[in-house]
């Protein structure tokens, strides 16, 4: 029988050291969230965000912008922003006319709790992982969490964005795991997610993974999400289900983990200066 992992139980406990952590060290916090647009799962996202802050204690505000605005005047907003802020979240996706590293580096240093500036990349790419990408984080408490070694397993990723297949991989070599990324240069995915032990997803296309994809007893941890018929759904469809050992489902798997994990980096950042 598949045991699907409840993200919400995981996240309530992380929640709840990082309250208790606040309280005793009487922090005061401020996370500031930049929206571009109104994407629907992005302000599902930063509503998931600001009740994560409401329980901790931490003073939540949202900058909107419309889909239009000017690189030039986001980033000098952004650096404003900054200055008022704990920390600073860009919300992703930006449309594609925006340079989203330039904006993403107008975030300083101690303020980039998602880990997507030049300079907190490189920190974590160099083997720094006093601090983790919010999804790396999210995925170790899993697999924790299940007790799910990597010895011996063989691991496929799916997909290679800067959110979670790219900072995954790296830190699953840095451990001295091999594994094998699927990205969209292969055009035939069928034959390495059968012979996965845990397979990842993040990609962001509904239902992508079918249960003829994947072997029985297979770890599946779903990162990718997508809105389809006015809910979200993963990229894992619902018949692999019958064939995983453990799977995370979306929504409430890695999700509210992953937004756990970036109010953590808020309090280790905070507590460091």
């Amino acid at each position: 029988m598949v045991k699907i992992v409840d993200g919400k139980k995981i996240a309530d406990e992380v929640i709840e050291k990082i309250r208790r952590k606040i309280d005793k060290e009487k922090l005061k916090l401020r996370i500031s969230v930049v929206l571009v647009g109104k994407d629907p799962i992005s302000l599902i996202y930063v509503s998931q965000k600001k009740k994560a802050c409401q329980r901790c204690g931490i003073d939540f505000s949202l900058y909107q912008f419309p889909k239009k605005v000017l690189e030039k005047d986001l980033c000098e907003k952004i650096k404003e922003i900054d200055k008022e802020s704990s920390g600073v979240i860009i919300q992703l996706p930006l449309h594609s006319k925006l340079n989203v590293q330039k904006i993403l580096n107008a975030v300083s240093e101690k303020k980039d709790i998602d880990f997507l500036s030049e300079i907190n990349s490189n920190k974590f790419y160099s083997g720094d992982f006093s601090v983790l990408p919010p999804v790396v984080g999210a995925v170790n408490y899993i697999f924790k969490e299940n007790k799910i070694s990597f010895k011996g397993k063989k691991i496929v990723l799916v997909g290679y964005g800067r959110l979670v297949g790219k900072p995954l991989s790296f830190w699953f070599a840095f451990q001295g795991v091999t594994v094998l990324i699927i990205d969209k240069m292969i055009s035939d995915i069928l034959l390495p997610t059968q012979k996965a032990d845990i397979l990842i997803s993040g990609v962001g296309k509904p239902n992508l993974i079918k249960e003829n994809m994947v072997k029985k007893g297979v770890i599946a941890i779903d990162v990718g999400s997508s809105f389809q018929k006015g809910r979200i759904v993963g990229d894992f469809d619902k018949s692999v289900f019958k064939k995983a050992s453990i799977i995370t489902p979306v929504p409430g798997g890695v999700g509210p983990i992953t937004t756990a994990c970036l109010i953590e980096n808020l309090v280790k950042f905070n507590l460091k200066n």
